[in-house]
C-alpha cells in the first residue's frame, strides 16, 4: 500500500458533454468523487439540492470545478477589462462548490496562447487572481492556480512570477502532472517548491514531451494518438510524484484526468483506475487490487 494519504477522484472531461453518462460510468468503475464540467454544475445553479441529490444517487461527491479565466475564448487574466467578468464568474462557481460541500476552484488561465506572458501582463493577472481569490475564499473555497499548456500561464517563469505576486493566504496551487511536464517543468520539484500551497492535484499522463511546442495540436499528427493518454501509457513517471505528495503531507484530492479516449471513456478510465490501484498502490475506495488480479 502506498504512503499517499490523499483521496482519488475522476474528471468528467473524458465523457465530453454526456454528463449523466459520466456520473453513471464513473460510479460503475468504483470512483466515489468527480470533478464535473463547470457548465453542467452551472445548469443547476438555482437548484443545488437537486444537483447534490443527483451526485449522491450515484455514490459521488464533487471535488472541484474548473474556473479562473476559462469559460470563454480569449478571456484572460492579463486583460484588465475582463477582471469583473472573471471575478463574477468565479464567485458563481464558488457558491456552487461551497453548497456542495467541496473546497476547490481550479483557476485555469485564459487562451489560446499567443506569446510568452510579459512581466507587466503578469502583474495585471496577479491583481485579478488576488481579487477573485479573496472573494472565493470568503465563501470557503480555495482558488488554485493551474498552469496549462497553450494558455497565458504555461511555463515556469510565468508560474513562479504569479506565485510570488499573489497572496499565499488566498491563492493556492493545483499542479497537473501533464501540463507541468509539457510546459518544461519537473512536477516533483514544483510540488515540493510550493508544498504549502498545493490544495488540489490533477493526475494526467502525456503521450510525448514534444507538447512543449507553442502551436502543438490536441492530437499528435493523427486521430489515434491524443496528447494526453491513459495513465501509464505515456512519458510521465508517477511514482516520484506520489512520493513528493506524501512527503509534503498532502491529504487532498488527486483527480485522474484524460481529455480524450481512443476507445470509450469507461475503458480509458478503467485503465487509469487499474494503474492507480495496481501500479501506484492507491485504492480508489477502501480496497486496493493486488498485482495478481
Amino acid at each position: 500500500m502506498s504512503n499517499f494519504k490523499g483521496k482519488i477522484s475522476v474528471h468528467a472531461i473524458t465523457w465530453g458533454q454526456d454528463h449523466f453518462k459520466a456520473l453513471e460510468e464513473a460510479s460503475a468503475l468504483g470512483y466515489t468523487a468527480i470533478e464535473p464540467w463547470s457548465s453542467f454544475a452551472l445548469s443547476y445553479e438555482n437548484r443545488i439540492n437537486e444537483f447534490k441529490e443527483l451526485l449522491s444517487s450515484k455514490g459521488l461527491v464533487m471535488t472541484a470545478l474548473y474556473g479562473g479565466a476559462s469559460g470563454e475564448m480569449n478571456r484572460r487574466f492579463i486583460d484588465p477589462a475582463s477582471r469583473k467578468v472573471i471575478i463574477d464568474y468565479n464567485v458563481r462557481l464558488a457558491r456552487i462548490i461551497a453548497e456542495c460541500g467541496a473546497q476547490n476552484l481550479v483557476f485555469g488561465p485564459g487562451g489560446p496562447r499567443q506569446k510568452p506572458t510579459t512581466m507587466d501582463e503578469l502583474k495585471v493577472a496577479a491583481e485579478t487572481i488576488n481579487e477573485a481569490a479573496k472573494r472565493t475564499y470568503d465563501l470557503g473555497v480555495k482558488a488554485c492556480l493551474h498552469p496549462h499548456l497553450w494558455t497565458e500561464v504555461q511555463d515556469e517563469n510565468e508560474l513562479d512570477t504569479l506565485m510570488n505576486l499573489t497572496d499565499p493566504e488566498v491563492v493556492f496551487f493545483a499542479p497537473d502532472t501533464a501540463h507541468l511536464t509539457g510546459g518544461g517543468m519537473d512536477p516533483v520539484a514544483v510540488i515540493r517548491k510550493y508544498r504549502d500551497r498545493v490544495a488540489y492535484v490533477h493526475l494526467k499522463d502525456l503521450t510525448s514531451k514534444e507538447a512543449t511546442k507553442e502551436d502543438f495540436p490536441m492530437l499528435l499528427g493523427n486521430e489515434s494518438l491524443p496528447v494526453f493518454c491513459e495513465l501509464g501509457l505515456g512519458t510521465i513517471n508517477f511514482q516520484p510524484v506520489i512520493e513528493a505528495l506524501s512527503d509534503i503531507g498532502y491529504t487532498g484530492w488527486m483527480t485522474v484526468e484524460i481529455d480524450q479516449s481512443t476507445s470509450t471513456p469507461i475503458q480509458s478510465l478503467e485503465i487509469c483506475r487499474n494503474f492507480v490501484e495496481r501500479e501506484l498502490n492507491i485504492p480508489i475506495k477502501g480496497v486496493c487490487y493486488s498485482h495478481d488480479t
